[in-house]
């Protein structure tokens, strides 16, 4: 506990989910932690509430990652409060399915996705490195889908997960030199409340998990906080696979 004391995080997306697990482990091990949410406002504030227990070290801030404006209103709001950003979790995602011949596919909606998955994750990546000091820390949440698709209909998420994989390698090059380490994870099957209720429909998702079961937030976020230590400082342009052995 504490390898984080002193750090402070952003986490995009971290009201629910993954991002909540994400923000909780954080907190726990010492960093003040910043999160956006969109539309689940109770949540953000059951969160913010929930987390309060550690002091005013805990922000949620209303902005959508794919909005350059609400970017950019959200580091303002960070050094405001914190007067520094160390550590990026882009975690706000959406996803939108349907196969490529579809006749109802919505071109809007896909066009959406990828503002959110992959341009806003650039914009606020260009945005928050000029704050972030030598051993800062960028992490991306991606999905097992961007090296392996077993299901039908989902290219057009994968598409923007294998996008977001290749940014990652890129910048860990650009930013090597300012020693600000980035790095992706791609999770497989989590315990979310988008998880389905079918037990029948669930069975066959786990059929290719080695483990047979799925990941929980908090298993993610354990990946998180290891990066973003000091433990991980020599790790960067690296794609970590938390999936209990789906894409072995």
């Amino acid at each position: 506990m504490g390898r984080l004391k002193g750090k402070v995080a952003l986490v995009t997306g971290g009201s629910r989910g993954i991002g909540a697990g994400i923000v909780k482990k954080l907190m726990q091990e010492g960093a003040s932690v910043a999160f956006t949410y969109v539309n689940a406002a109770e949540k953000a504030n059951m969160l913010q509430s929930e987390l309060s227990v550690h002091g005013e070290n805990i922000l949620s801030i209303k902005a959508d990652s794919s909005e350059t404006k609400d970017v950019e209103q959200a580091i303002q709001l960070i050094i405001e409060k914190f007067g520094r950003i160390d550590i990026l979790v882009n975690n706000a995602g959406l996803y939108f399915g349907g196969k490529i011949d579809s006749p109802d596919t919505n071109m809007e909606l896909i066009g959406r996705m990828w503002q959110v998955n992959v341009s806003g994750i650039a914009h606020t990546v260009r945005s928050i490195v000029p704050y972030m000091l030598p051993g800062s820390r960028i992490i991306s949440i991606g999905s097992g889908a961007a090296a392996r698709t077993p299901f039908a209909g989902v290219g057009d998420y994968a598409a923007t997960k294998a996008a977001l994989a290749a940014y990652t390698r890129s910048w860990a090059r650009d930013l090597a030199e300012k020693n600000i380490t980035v790095n992706i994870i791609q999770p497989g099957l989590i315990e979310t409340d988008l998880k389905p209720s079918d037990e029948d429909l669930i069975a066959g998702m786990l059929q290719p998990v080695a483990l047979k079961r799925f990941g929980t937030p908090a298993e993610i976020g354990n990946v998180v906080v290891f990066l973003a230590s000091d433990e991980a400082s020599y790790v960067t342009g690296a794609t970590i696979n938390v999936d209990g052995g789906w894409s072995a």
